[in-house]
């Protein structure tokens, strides 16, 4: 690919990607409705996976392709910026409240599913095996998470009510037709695998030409092109004051890309990475994580001078990849 068509690719690519994990899920929740399947299974399955298949669909592709660097970068950086960027201009649009069950549950799942990343990738490489367990550790925490809301959601109506409301917004443009979902699941699949092998190639084109390494190709353009949704998602969360929803999708996200991503990359192709990402780019995503982690412990909340940190620190270390460390 000529490094022209590069630069038109890759943005052609992104937008498939996210696109395509739109329809994907939009296919999904119809089919899913059409099976029976509770709100609850839902929108803690298929719509929460929804905003982390593009990080999927790309670091497939990558693993395919031998970039293990970009694989792994994607998911590094698409959990840096969910926590500063997307967090920080959500919060610094409007404070952000941290209930009660993303404090003792879903942040402690957060920080376990990163340390679950340094363990396995400590070796710069992942295995089969490693992928399994991955997954399995996955399988382990989303039972937990849909047996604790099922319990929370007997006890509590406002569970219930942010939940239709998630599956509301979720199946707003979704086809009545039973064919018409499977088509549209289809499509959306064609689509992910389309606009990730695009995205990927396009970027390793343009990383090679300005000299930049694939790592921080996957650390940068690909992890905020792949992050898109979620920061659609909790941007209009955060606005109409649906905090459970903007928190609990960044979170979720996050160990989604943590376990899933890796998981199902690796079990498609082991691959390694460099020692950078085995090193100082994990430490960095890791910092941040507990950062946030500690502000929303301490302070039950992201408020805006804390999101205006978070916010500034995702713009620091742009600077520290781009100008200090190609």
């Amino acid at each position: 690919m000529s490094l022209f068509w590069a630069i038109v690719l890759l943005p052609v690519g992104i937008a498939v990607l996210v696109k395509g994990a739109d329809w994907l899920v939009d296919g999904a929740v119809a089919l899913a409705e059409r099976l029976g399947m509770t709100p609850l299974i839902i929108g803690l399955t298929i719509v929460a996976m929804g905003t982390s298949a593009p990080e999927i669909a790309a670091s497939i592709a990558a693993a395919l392709s031998g970039s293990g660097d970009i694989a792994v970068g994607n998911i590094y950086g698409s959990n840096i910026a969910n926590l500063a960027l997307v967090a920080g201009l959500c919060a610094a649009i409007r404070p952000i409240t941290v209930r009660r069950v993303a404090l003792r549950r879903d942040l402690p799942l957060m920080l376990a599913a990163t340390l679950a990343l340094w363990l396995v990738f400590s070796d710069t490489n992942l295995s089969r095996i490693e992928s399994l367990i991955l997954i399995f550790f996955f399988c382990g925490i989303l039972a937990l998470m849909v047996h604790t809301e099922r319990l929370r959601a007997l006890a509590d109506r406002q569970v219930l009510s942010e939940l239709e409301t998630r599956i509301e917004h979720a199946a707003a443009h979704i086809p009545q037709s039973l064919l018409l979902s499977v088509i549209l699941l289809a499509v959306g699949l064609g689509c992910l695998a389309g606009g990730a092998h695009l995205t990927v190639l396009s970027a390793s084109v343009l990383g090679r030409a300005a000299g930049i390494s694939e790592a921080v190709i996957g650390l940068t353009i690909v992890a905020v092109g792949t992050s898109l949704p979620e920061l659609s998602t909790c941007l209009v969360a955060s606005v109409k004051g649906h905090d459970d929803l903007s928190i609990g999708n960044l979170v979720g996200s996050n160990i989604f890309n943590a376990l899933l991503v890796p998981g199902t990359a690796g079990l498609v192709r082991p691959f390694e990475i460099s020692n950078r990402l085995a090193g100082i780019d994990y430490w960095l995503m890791a910092t941040i994580s507990l950062i946030f982690a500690v502000i929303a412990f301490t302070q039950r909340r992201i408020g805006r001078p804390a999101g205006v940190l978070l916010f500034a620190g995702y713009c620091g270390y742009m600077a520290y990849l781009f100008l200090l460390n190609r």
